[in-house]
């Protein structure tokens, strides 16, 4: 499972960012066997967007074949995007590795 944690720093102790399509960076996790296997930092480009930054940011995910991404928020037009790329979203606070753990632990609540 491929999993995308909006972040606020290049690495899986910081903490989850506010905001998803704004957000610095995206902590990219695969896991298996409910062990991470491989992690990926991806500096977020469209954080200077006027407009559309949550819409750019959804079809990065979809690029990069993302099944979850776990934020703690997510705008309504970048919810769209991810719910038509079958993405689910779920909600999170704290660090990212924390916030990881939750979601395996299946602790974490879905955005609707």
């Amino acid at each position: 499972m491929k999993i995308a944690i909006s972040s606020m720093s290049e690495n899986i102790e910081g903490n989850v960012s506010d905001v998803f399509g704004r957000c610095p960076y995206f902590v990219i996790t695969e896991i298996k066997d409910g062990k991470i296997e491989k992690t990926e930092i991806v500096k977020n480009e469209s954080t200077d967007q006027n407009s559309g930054a949550g819409v750019l940011a959804a079809q990065l995910m979809a690029e990069k074949n993302i099944e979850v991404v776990i934020a703690n928020n997510v705008g309504p037009r970048a919810l769209d995007v991810l719910n038509q790329f079958n993405i689910e979203v779920y909600v999170g606070k704290g660090t990212v590795k924390n916030v990881l753990q939750d979601f395996m632990d299946k602790k974490l609540k879905k955005m609707n």
